[in-house]
């Protein structure tokens, strides 16, 4: 069966510079080797994931809320192994809005399209709208973000562009700005994309049996409208679907996909997707709380006009996401890729799954190819910060797997004008803990740090402190199964002294914790210190 028409993903890269080599990663690959997977394949925080194809490519973006770069764009062969290759926003507008942490905030539940030559994606910003980019060529690049509806609270825009000519937007409402919710609309829409007609007709409401639906994603299939939406909550939630004859509806609607009898919790939210041999399928999040939402595959079967997503186990007619199972038929076979977790600074470009808390300056991060080392400037913590949550200046990247150990290797050299400079190795969410050198009035101390409720202003509290004889320093982390970081370091690389306080992660506002690199400092200069970084390795 094949779909009226297809949808694409873009993207933007960093840089202008060719695209990384292709990586395998040595704390999780989803791939079994034998023609199976298991889930989820990636265990990473790539929440609210749309997915489509064209031709023998599928891509996939996910919500990037006020990271940035933001917009993340990642290409598949077979819908299991993914890499990274670039992100379709590389700054997030408005522009000097999002120079500050906005946690929680930004991009919303994007959705991909590919209509007439050109690839479109559409997300919401709570606090602006509904937002627009283009581009002629999934690599970039893409144009400005235009606002397509202006209002706070609209959210999670999915465009269909019909057989006739016309186009249409499906969206909701986010209750914390709209002042309500569970609801979706249907708007006519200009065919150029741009703008809206009119201002939508109410076309589900789930207040009374379906609380909270949201993340509609729009379809077109063997002459029906088809609404997929989540609903229920980010936890415990189950995957809606609706059609109708009509766009406006009225709508049937059924429940194709809950937990079940499985453990895994909340299967909904995602983007549905064909093979070139007929499959269906369905890629969602599951919510891993200090994790993220990380991301499943399930088989998608038809029955009488309907999807089923997963397998039936008990036949109540719903389904209940896979484990493990066998591959997608996509024709053939492809090789086992990642996206990259571990960058080794020997590249002419920052890795791509780097990035920061907010629109990043370009004097905080260089690669220095001479040295195969990456340098990060100190730039001065904001004004009135009581800890490192409202700090723009942090280089992070998602946690890979369920556990995993982090190395790097740092040469701190801060300014002689004692700039109360730090750098060092972070875990950062809603709390965070580092492990870092800093320079004080007599010398450089190696420093263990924990801020508890950092999103409320909690202020750090040191946990250990040793004056160093030199600056060069290899700091590691190491995150249990139960989500327990223990921070160790070493002067030589071979013997590691562990920090007796574990931290256990905490994860971010709507997102998971992070791991990455920072150096900051406590006063205004005309110059600073840096740190060089070797190498950031992932390993088990």
């Amino acid at each position: 069966m094949k779909k009226t028409f297809l949808v694409v993903m873009a993207l933007c890269l960093w840089t202008t510079l060719p695209a990384q080599k292709p990586t395998v990663s040595e704390v999780w690959v989803s791939d079994q080797g034998d023609g199976t997977y298991v889930n989820p394949i990636l265990y990473a925080d790539y929440s609210d994931p749309d997915v489509v194809r064209v031709g023998d490519d599928f891509y996939m973006t996910a919500s990037s809320f006020n990271v940035s770069p933001g917009l993340p764009i990642l290409h598949s062969k077979d819908l299991v192994n993914w890499e990274l290759i670039g992100h379709a926003l590389p700054r997030q507008y408005p522009l000097e809005h999002y120079s500050k942490p906005q946690h929680g905030n930004g991009v919303w539940a994007p959705s991909f399209r590919y209509h007439e030559g050109e690839f479109y994606i559409y997300y919401g910003d709570p606090d602006f709208g509904i937002y627009m980019l283009k581009a002629s060529d999934p690599r970039g690049p893409w144009s400005k973000p235009h606002l397509v509806k202006e209002g706070k609270g609209l959210i999670d825009p999915s465009p269909l562009w019909d057989e006739d000519g016309r186009a249409y937007l499906v969206h909701a409402y986010a209750g914390s700005r709209a002042g309500i919710k569970s609801i979706l609309v249907v708007a006519e829409m200009h065919p150029d994309g741009t703008h809206l007609l009119n201002e939508g007709k109410i076309v589900f409401d789930g207040h009374e049996a379906h609380e909270t639906i949201e993340g509609p994603k729009f379809y077109k299939y063997e002459g029906y409208y088809y609404i997929f939406a989540p609903a229920g909550g980010v936890t415990h939630g189950w995957q809606e679907v609706l059609r109708s004859k009509n766009v406006y509806g009225p709508y049937e609607n059924r429940t194709v996909m809950h937990q079940g009898n499985t453990d895994i919790n909340g299967p909904h939210q995602g983007g549905w997707v064909d093979t070139p041999t007929g499959e269906h399928w369905f890629i969602h999040f599951q919510d891993a709380i200090e994790y993220g939402r990380i991301t499943h595959l399930n088989p998608v079967n038809w029955k009488d006009g309907w999807p089923l997503i997963g397998i039936d186990t008990n036949n109540d007619g719903i389904g209940e996401p896979v484990r493990q199972h066998r591959k997608p038929n996509v024709g053939g076979s492809h090789p086992i890729v990642t996206p990259p977790d571990s960058d080794e600074f020997d590249s002419v470009e920052l890795g791509l799954q780097w990035q920061w808390h907010a629109n990043p300056k370009n004097t905080w991060a260089f690669i220095n190819p001479g040295k195969k080392n990456l340098r990060l400037f100190s730039d001065q913590l904001p004004e009135n910060a009581s800890n490192y949550y409202q700090v723009p200046h942090l280089l992070l990247q998602k946690f890979p797997a369920r556990s995993f150990t982090v190395d790097t290797k740092m040469t701190f050299k801060p300014s002689d004008k004692k700039l109360g400079e730090r750098a060092g190795l972070i875990i950062m969410g809603r709390s965070y803990a580092s492990l870092a050198l800093e320079d004080r009035e007599d010398g450089l101390y190696l420093v263990f740090n924990i801020s508890d409720d950092a999103q409320y202003g909690a202020p750090e509290v040191e946990h250990f402190a040793e004056k160093m004889a030199t600056n060069t320093i290899h700091l590691r982390t190491s995150i249990s199964d139960e989500g327990l970081a223990t921070f160790s370091y070493s002067t030589n690389g071979r013997r590691f002294k562990k920090i007796d306080t574990p931290y256990p992660v905490i994860r971010g506002h709507w997102i998971g914790a992070k791991v990455g690199l920072f150096n900051v400092r406590q006063k205004t200069t005309n110059d600073s210190g840096y740190a060089d970084f070797d190498y950031f390795r992932f390993s088990k």
